[in-house]
């Protein structure tokens, strides 16, 4: 375990997984950038951990806005398997955030591809990208104690929301990096044991609008249908009036 200034975490405690490593910063860029940089030092899964960040990132180049007291975390896994594998994480890393905020309060739903829903409204989310010689970056944001300002997104996208609006919860980044790690190591264990299938079958029992009219965003056309199901490669399952679409990546709106 290495620490880089910053308030040691109580990370090698009890609770903290076996053979998971940390880095600690006091402030970075983006935990993202710094996993990039990293990665050839680094021999197993490593949690990159930011007590501030000034230019995080979210899906397709958005800005990720963190905040003070707000989360800010990468999982580096350097062998992550083949790529649609390694993309699977991203429903690894829903589930171990939902069953962590379990008990704050407030109704927790997961939207496909990669965000957790508050009570309707986005608290995080999770991007993938790959790292330099096959490795993966698990980057997590979580609005734990503010949220981005409305007319900050998308006029269409989920409203942001914070934890402690919401339920009132006061949980500090170090704290939920503490129950983090261990709660994505069970995850990923069931993962490698058994494949995706109890992955999936767990996500769909939280899946926000399951069942339910959607509209999906691609780079060439907008789809409107039900959504379905997940399929066995994480691909979004639509019915439309042209019959079921299976969408690998695209932004959902609803």
């Amino acid at each position: 375990m290495s620490t880089e200034p910053g308030a040691a975490l109580a990370a090698g405690g009890r609770g903290w997984p076996d053979g998971v490593d940390l880095i600690e910063l006091a402030c970075v860029g983006s935990t993202l950038d710094e996993a990039r940089v990293r990665v050839p030092d680094i021999a197993g899964p490593t949690w990159i951990f930011a007590h501030r960040q000034t230019a995080g990132r979210g899906r397709r180049g958005r800005a990720w806005h963190a905040q003070e007291g707000n989360f800010t975390a990468t999982l580096v896994l350097p062998d992550p398997g083949p790529p649609a594998r390694a993309a699977l994480r991203s429903f690894v890393a829903a589930l171990a955030l939902a069953q962590v905020l379990d008990g704050a309060g407030g109704d927790i739903a997961l939207k496909w591809p990669n965000d957790v829903l508050l009570n309707g409204g986005k608290l995080a989310g999770i991007l993938l990208e790959g790292l330099p010689g096959g490795g993966l970056a698990v980057g997590i944001g979580v609005n734990l104690a503010a949220a981005p300002a409305r007319d900050s997104v998308e006029p269409d996208a989920v409203t942001p929301v914070s934890l402690a609006r919401e339920t009132g919860a006061q949980i500090t980044p170090e704290g939920l990096l503490a129950r983090l790690a261990p709660a994505f190591a069970g995850f990923e264990a069931t993962f490698q044991a058994q494949g995706f299938g109890p992955i999936r079958r767990a996500w769909l029992m939280r899946a926000a609008r399951l069942g339910k009219a959607i509209t999906v965003r691609l780079p060439s056309e907008t789809l409107t249908g039900i959504f379905t199901d997940v399929d066995e490669a994480g691909q979004l399952v639509l019915s439309t009036p042209d019959g079921p679409r299976l969408v690998a990546a695209g932004d959902v709106f609803f």
